[in-house]
């Protein structure tokens, strides 16, 4: 049961890479900045150095993840039940890449506990709304504003020109970067949670895993993912690009120093979404099956956790 699960949470970072490291650089590649090769091997590098940031600075988003409190106390000591979980989340994860819808790893992972908790004993309902829920339904809001504004304020102050400069391509890298390095430091823990009960993955080793994983799954499998964000949400020129990728990395900054569980997904299609509404370039064709996938993830999570439960527990009694 220890190797199924150390298997499925290095399918749960494989697909996580593969869903999300690209999300920090989208907008390098969608306003021309840059290839997709280069934009993918940055993402690759700056999530990795993030997920080894982790090690150092997530305890908190560690804890929370880990299921205390919003399940029941020996249920997360369970390698079956993280198991359950793992492999709920590395499915959908896998699957939602496949078809290049860009969603939530937070979602999958608290869909998976919810189920899996609901079918094996209790939830704390507290817990969820103060925890996960509430973070998950504001960030996304945020970020379409702070998109927007964000854009608006440095176009004022002639700092995202609409062609490409020197300049503008330096801080555009950089703040692609800084984004990822978000992201790995926000998601490592997330999945790290995993490993409590593998005692030689525990802490250091397993973040290592986690990290060659997600940065394994980028550079192989988001391709589909990375169209998506980079061209089916909104047209956006250099200077819109860089506003984009500034809000998303204040946000996801802040919520990693608050120990947030804060999507990454939510927060950069937020900001290139305030970018589109305050262009009108914004592509509801495509946001609008984005948003009714990021709906459907966690109870469909919740679904499919519960069924894994219950069918393993037939044939693990």
């Amino acid at each position: 049961m220890l190797f199924l699960l150390t298997f499925a949470v290095v399918v749960v970072a494989y697909a996580n890479g593969a869903n999300a490291n690209f999300k920090g650089v989208a907008s390098l590649f969608g306003s021309g900045t840059t290839s997709y090769r280069t934009a993918v091997n940055w993402a690759a590098l700056t999530t990795a150095a993030g997920c080894v940031a982790a090690m150092f600075w997530a305890e908190s988003l560690l804890k929370t993840f880990s299921g205390k409190g919003l399940v029941a106390e020996g249920l997360i000591e369970q390698p079956f039940f993280l198991f359950v979980v793992a492999a709920t989340a590395g499915v959908t994860g896998l699957l939602a890449t496949r078809f290049g819808f860009p969603v939530s790893t937070t979602h999958m992972l608290t869909g998976a506990l919810l189920g899996a908790g609901w079918t094996a004993g209790e939830v704390n309902v507290a817990k969820l709304w103060d925890s996960f829920i509430q973070p998950l339904l504001l960030s996304p809001v945020i970020a379409v504003v702070a998109g927007a504004v964000m854009y608006l304020v440095l176009k004022t102050l002639r700092l995202a020109p609409d062609h490409r400069t020197r300049t503008l391509d330096v801080m555009h890298f950089l703040s692609a970067g800084a984004v990822c390095f978000a992201r790995g430091v926000n998601d490592t823990p997330k999945i790290a949670a995993l490993l409590l009960s593998v005692g030689w993955l525990h802490g250091s080793s397993g973040m290592i895993l986690i990290a060659v994983a997600m940065a394994v799954g980028g550079l192989i499998s988001a391709r589909q993912v990375a169209e998506t964000l980079a061209h089916k949400i909104t047209d956006m020129n250099p200077g819109q690009g860089f506003a984009a990728n500034f809000a998303t990395a204040l946000l996801v900054t802040t919520a990693n120093v608050h120990g947030l569980p804060v999507s990454t997904t939510h927060v950069s299609v937020g900001a290139l979404l305030g970018i589109g509404v305050s262009t009108r370039q914004a592509k509801w064709r495509t946001v609008i099956p984005v948003l009714a996938a990021w709906v459907i993830t966690l109870p469909v999570s919740a679904l499919i956790a519960a069924v894994f439960f219950h069918l393993g527990r037939q044939l693990f009694p």
